[in-house]
């Protein structure tokens, strides 16, 4: 268990990093990538769950804002569960195709996207995910981030869903591309509306921690208890998010921060921390791949300052003292 002086000097450098990145970076953002956030270039939320459920929160953690490409972490775990490891890696591969979130490029060599964090990859899980009909596999998604979230009411934005339908020409360039060489079938504005339902879904920036900790705790969501993704596809998901989670900046995030995370063209950060916790940030400032530049400069100054990075030794571990030559302690006792 979290003691309360660990808990409180998580707090503390948590607010710490929270005022440091705050008032920077501002020359560094290349645009606000959704309408829905001009105006709001200055919100920053940083949150924290540990896998007994403790938590932290800093700064705008209940500003909602869209899950835009985290979705796909969701949606990528159902199909691995409806469909079973081997299969889904027939239809969408794990490699990174250091092409733009939205380049319509594919593994020739396998006829398969490269990825399910990228749009093509994306758009075949939701091809993959069981039902009879658009609502049926909304509705399962759903349900599924609800369990991953702990949050009954997460609902998709019908006014957001709709203004991303009306400009969706190069998904469905994707997708018309995809079908006439195999890869999907069936209704391609259904399937669409599939992928682009679950990216129109608003969070918090809390909740996205607990998304993120309830795969830190091997797939139990530690608010409830629920268990949201079967044990044995939790270690392929976190491993795709460490290998594909950031776009094509993915190589300099592995070296830089080292911790397995998927980004989204709002602003949103979610990051997992194996037997740890789940962290998570907002700002909607992006930069040219499409991340965002406040989220970023945080996590890069937790590895590089805390010691967080999956290939530091313990010694070097200094986020709420957790390093010690027991190992972390941020975990069930």
């Amino acid at each position: 268990m979290v003691s309360d002086a660990e808990e409180a000097l998580v707090q503390e450098q948590l607010e710490q990093l929270h005022d440091h990145h705050a008032d920077q970076h501002d020359e560094e953002v290349v645009s606000i990538a959704l309408p829905a956030a001009d105006g709001e270039e200055d919100v920053f939320g940083l949150a924290g769950t540990a896998v007994d459920g403790t938590q932290w929160t800093v700064g705008d953690c209940d500003h909602r804002f869209p899950l835009q490409s985290i979705s796909k972490v969701v949606t990528y775990a159902l199909a691995l569960e409806d469909n079973g490891r081997e299969a889904t890696l027939r239809h969408v591969g794990v490699e990174p195709s250091g092409d733009p979130f939205n380049a319509i490029v594919f593994d020739d060599e396998h006829q398969r996207p490269h990825n399910p964090m990228i749009n093509a990859g994306a758009l075949v899980a939701a091809y993959l995910v069981h039902g009879d009909s658009l609502d049926e596999k909304v509705a399962r998604i759903l349900a599924r981030l609800r369990a991953f979230t702990g949050v009954p009411g997460l609902e998709v934005d019908a006014e957001l869903l709709a203004d991303q339908v009306a400009s969706a020409d190069r998904n469905l360039a994707i997708s018309y591309l995809m079908r006439s060489l195999g890869m999907i079938t069936g209704s391609i504005e259904d399937n669409l509306a599939v992928y682009l339902s679950m990216c129109s879904v608003r969070v918090t920036t809390c909740e996205l921690s607990v998304l993120g900790a309830t795969l830190a705790n091997g797939g139990i969501n530690p608010l409830t208890g629920e268990r949201a993704l079967d044990a044995r596809h939790v270690r392929d998901v976190v491993s795709v998010m460490m290998t594909c989670g950031m776009y094509d900046a993915v190589g300099e995030w592995t070296t830089d921060v080292g911790i397995p995370a998927k980004s989204g063209v709002s602003g949103g950060i979610v990051a997992v921390m194996p037997g740890r916790l789940g962290l998570a940030t907002f700002s909607p400032g992006l930069d040219a791949h499409g991340n965002s530049v406040r989220g970023q400069a945080v996590f890069r100054e937790l590895s590089a300052r805390y010691g967080l990075h999956m290939f530091a030794t313990p010694d070097q571990t200094r986020f709420g003292r957790l390093g010690r030559s027991g190992g972390p302690r941020l975990t069930r006792s």
